[in-house]
C-alpha cells in the first residue's frame, strides 16, 4: 500500500507501509495511525473498544497487560521509527493507545468518564506540559516513544482518581 502527504510537526507518511511486518501493524495501531489527520486522537479513540474489554480484568491483570503492551511497544514503536527514519512518527500511535488505557486505570464506568479521561489525555499528549516534555526531548527511540505517553496516561489517571475522590469521599 503506498501511502503519502504531510503531518502534524511537518513529517511525512511512509512511503511504503510494511504490512508483513508484525512492528508495523502493531506500531501503527492496526492501520488507525495511517488516518491522515490527527492521527494519536484517532488512536486514543481505538483505544476505546479495547478499553471496555480489558476493563472487567481485577486491576493487576490489566496492568499485567499494560505493562506487556509496554514492552512490546518499545520494541515495535522503536523498531517501526528506525525503519521509517524517523525518530516518533505521528503514524505511530501504539503509545497512545496505551496511555490511554493507562489513563482509564481503576476508573469509574460509563461515558462521562471515557470523557473525563479522554480529554485531559489528549491535551496532556499535545500540549506537553513538565514532565512529559522532558521525557519527549531527552528519552530516544522506542523507550522515549512509549514514555511521553506513559506520563500523559499517568498524569490522567492521577486527575481522574483525584476527581472522584472529590466526588465520592469515602
Amino acid at each position: 500500500m503506498q501511502t503519502e502527504g504531510m503531518r502534524a510537526k511537518g513529517q511525512v507518511l511512509p512511503s511504503r507501509v510494511r504490512w508483513r511486518r508484525p512492528h508495523h501493524w502493531l506500531a501503527y495501531g492496526l492501520g488507525v495511525g495511517l488516518f491522515p489527520w490527527a492521527p494519536g486522537t484517532v488512536g486514543t479513540l481505538a483505544a476505546i473498544p479495547l478499553y471496555l474489554l480489558l476493563r472487567p480484568l481485577p486491576l493487576i491483570g490489566y496492568l499485567a497487560v499494560l505493562l506487556l503492551m509496554f514492552l512490546i511497544g518499545v520494541w515495535a514503536c522503536g523498531k517501526t521509527a528506525r525503519e521509517l527514519h524517523a525518530s516518533d512518527p505521528s503514524s505511530i500511535v501504539w503509545d497512545e493507545i496505551l496511555g490511554f488505557l493507562l489513563a482509564m486505570t481503576a476508573a469509574p464506568p460509563g461515558w462521562p468518564w471515557l470523557l473525563a479521561g479522554f480529554i485531559p489525555f489528549r491535551c496532556f499528549d499535545i500540549l506537553k506540559p513538565w514532565p512529559i516534555d522532558a521525557l519527549d526531548k531527552q528519552v530516544s527511540g522506542g523507550l522515549g516513544i512509549m514514555l511521553d505517553d506513559v506520563a500523559a496516561g499517568a498524569m490522567t489517571c492521577l486527575l481522574l482518581q483525584s476527581a472522584m475522590q472529590i466526588l465520592n469521599p469515602i
